[in-house]
């Protein structure tokens, strides 16, 4: 899990592999630190890597999710798997978050605005 300023504005959350109950803590610990830190109002969470992802994975991105709003700041996501995505749609979490198809799609709908 790396980040990185894509625009001024924005800031990349990249995920990649399993995010699950044996690493949800370190992963909403670095996303935490990511939203904290980072100056910048809009998180966009890549998760073109991510294999799968479970409940404390689910819970974790929640209280990312919970945390930018209660900073102001936008989290949204991008480049997820159909797998994981099913994950999202089950819960109806794609209904709480911004799930983009790609970084291009994110970046559209923020010209857009």
């Amino acid at each position: 899990m790396s980040s990185k300023t894509l625009y001024p504005e924005i800031t990349i959350f990249k995920v990649r592999g399993y995010v699950s109950a044996a690493n949800a803590t370190q992963f909403l610990e670095q996303l935490t630190t990511a939203i904290k830190t980072e100056t910048n109002s809009i998180l966009l969470v890549d998760m073109k890597e991510v294999e799968f992802m479970d409940s404390a994975g689910l819970m974790a991105m929640i209280k990312g999710f919970r945390l930018a709003q209660s900073l102001n700041k936008r989290l949204s996501i991008c480049s997820v798997n159909p797998s994981v995505r099913m994950v999202f749609e089950l819960t109806q979490l794609d209904e709480v978050f911004e799930i983009f198809e790609n970084r291009d799609a994110f970046e559209a709908a923020l010209a857009v605005n």
